[in-house]
């Protein structure tokens, strides 16, 4: 959530940036005060960064406190919003520039409904990526990386070591297949007794 101009009003107090504790998508954390903020905090996310808007007055017990609940409010919100077909070819384009040089080139990419058991396709001969709405509400780097492994799909048909080698460009692709088997795994859980079936 972007700051507005009363947000910025003042002149605020900035801490060191922090690395989070509760392992958000940001990769640090700015708590900025101000003597012109009595009661209100926001945060909102500047690259990679979470600005954290909070009193002057406010005590460092508090600030912790307040860190997390803003971090958990904008991981909630961020959860909720689901790119479209045209963002994630946005997406698509980025990634292929920042990981293949540009020349991995999809003529389509979109959410299906009819992937239950893959993350995402891709057929080469036609340029079209698929990714399955099972993603959507995971963090960015996941669905990153799955738009990542299908795009080096378009330069590499297979999972040889070409293919592996060409996909250790994306810097997040351990992270993302240990996030994408930990959901594998929870899926695989049997009920705890006295669960409620939904």
């Amino acid at each position: 959530m972007p700051a507005d101009p009363l947000h910025r009003a003042g002149t605020p107090q900035r801490k060191p940036t922090s690395q989070p504790a509760n392992g958000s998508g940001a990769s640090a954390i700015e708590v900025r005060r101000s003597t012109r903020r009595r009661r209100t905090v926001s945060a909102y996310r500047e690259g990679d960064r979470t600005i954290v808007l909070i009193p002057a007055r406010m005590s460092a017990a508090e600030e912790q406190r307040w860190v997390g609940v803003m971090l958990d409010k904008l991981a909630a919100q961020e959860s909720k919003r689901v790119p479209g077909d045209a963002e994630l070819t946005e997406r698509a384009e980025r990634l292929s520039a920042q990981c293949f040089g540009g020349r991995a080139r999809p003529t389509s990419v979109r959410w299906v409904t009819n992937q239950n058991t893959r993350w995402g396709s891709c057929t080469p001969a036609e340029g079209s990526i698929r990714l399955s709405h099972r993603l959507q509400g995971m963090p960015d780097y996941v669905v990153d990386y799955v738009l990542a492994h299908e795009l080096a799909h378009l330069l590499v048909p297979g999972h040889g070591p070409d293919f592996w080698r060409l996909l250790e460009a994306y810097p997040r692709t351990e992270r993302a297949r240990g996030y994408l088997e930990g959901v594998v795994a929870a899926e695989r859980l049997p009920h705890s007794p006295g669960a409620r079936e939904e």
